[in-house]
């Protein structure tokens, strides 16, 4: 009668990247928040929730625009 004890050992585990994740929620993070600038800004120029759904989705390129254009 064999009696199983758990995972065969295939050798040194592969090492984690805790880095990547963090990286990734930062990026979310930074693309909501990008967003939500663009919905902003596009609501105080233009009062149009049509123009606030389009600059919220190309959000930091209209941020960057915005910025630029303005004195």
């Amino acid at each position: 009668m064999s009696t199983f004890s758990g995972p065969v050992y295939d050798g040194e585990p592969t090492r984690q990247r805790p880095y990547v994740a963090q990286s990734v929620r930062a990026a979310k993070a930074g693309a909501s928040f990008g967003s939500a600038l663009a919905i902003a800004i596009s609501w105080g120029e233009h009062h149009s929730i049509f123009w606030a759904i389009v600059q919220g989705f190309f959000s930091w390129l209209y941020v960057i625009y915005y910025a630029l254009t303005r004195p």
